[in-house]
């Protein structure tokens, strides 16, 4: 690939506002910036961008570890997070929370647009997310699947039509080099369930069970993790009233589906005002 193609240059507020894919006669083209580009979901990332699969993006470049960068490489890659920030559009975040610290801060002081993906994040993280995204456009979420973003907006409806009579439980399953758990996913499915009871999470939330735990409490929401082998992640809320359940799954087999879910995020970001967004936002949930 010609080098030249994947030069960057930062958008102008105008340039900004005039980004519509596939509405102006004339398209402009987003570069996007992927940190972590030789990790499972980055590579992915590249890989899809560079495909042309996706019309409007071009490939600003990447991030990785010194000693991962290969000599070779038919795109700009760089150990400078700073460097890539400058050169993109846009730029995604699939990586871990002591790496995305970083990354948040730069979005807001080059002002570029974010989509960040990481999760296990703090508290503190989050107000820190909230604050760059005063400055910048930022696309936040758990999961860019399109299918888990629509089983949360069915598990909110379903959380408030059955109230507490229902027990809910979430069991999630990913590949064994997952590092946190339960899921960043499952929690936000959680957290939309505890909102639609009128439920304050942190208070009603059971992360794990192990020994003589006691009667279930009325109102919990139990989680349940599983690690094994190459499992991408599956999802699924169960509601156990007396006599009978209602069972909402979501199950991914291709990770591309996360690759090309962030991408129509950055897409949207670019018509987007600065601010805080999720996945849903992006899809008009």
């Amino acid at each position: 690939m010609d080098l030249s193609s994947l030069r960057s240059v930062a958008m102008t507020t105008e340039d900004k506002s005039a980004f519509i894919c596939g509405k102006n006669k004339k398209e402009k083209t987003m570069k996007i910036g992927i940190v972590g580009c030789m990790g499972r979901v980055g590579s992915l990332l590249t890989q899809e961008i560079l495909s042309g699969a996706i019309k409007g993006v071009a490939l600003a470049g990447g991030t990785a570890l010194p000693a991962d960068i290969p000599e070779d490489s038919q795109f700009f890659i760089t150990s400078d997070a700073d460097e890539l920030f400058s050169r993109a559009d846009a730029v995604i975040d699939f990586t871990i929370p002591e790496a995305s610290r970083t990354h948040i801060a730069l979005a807001a002081k080059h002002k570029k647009i974010l989509v960040l993906a990481t999760t296990g994040f703090t508290a503190d993280d989050e107000a820190s997310i909230a604050a760059a995204a005063k400055e910048t456009t930022i696309i936040h979420s758990a999961n860019f699947s399109i299918a888990v973003n629509m089983l949360e907006a069915l598990v909110e409806k379903t959380a408030a039509s059955l109230g507490t009579d229902f027990d809910i439980e979430i069991i999630e399953a990913h590949h064994k080099h997952k590092i946190d758990a339960p899921s960043g996913t499952a929690i936000m499915l959680g957290r939309a369930a505890a909102a639609a009871r009128g439920q304050n999470f942190d208070d009603v939330s059971t992360l794990s069970r192990e020994g003589i735990t006691g009667p279930r409490t009325d109102g919990e929401i139990g989680f349940s993790t599983i690690r094994g082998a190459d499992v991408v992640g599956e999802h699924t809320v169960y509601f156990l009233g007396e006599g009978e359940r209602l069972e909402l799954k979501q199950q991914a087999t291709n990770r591309a589906l996360y690759a090309r879910g962030a991408l129509r995020a950055a897409l949207w970001a670019a018509k987007q005002k600065p601010g805080l967004y999720s996945m849903r936002d992006v899809l008009g949930l």
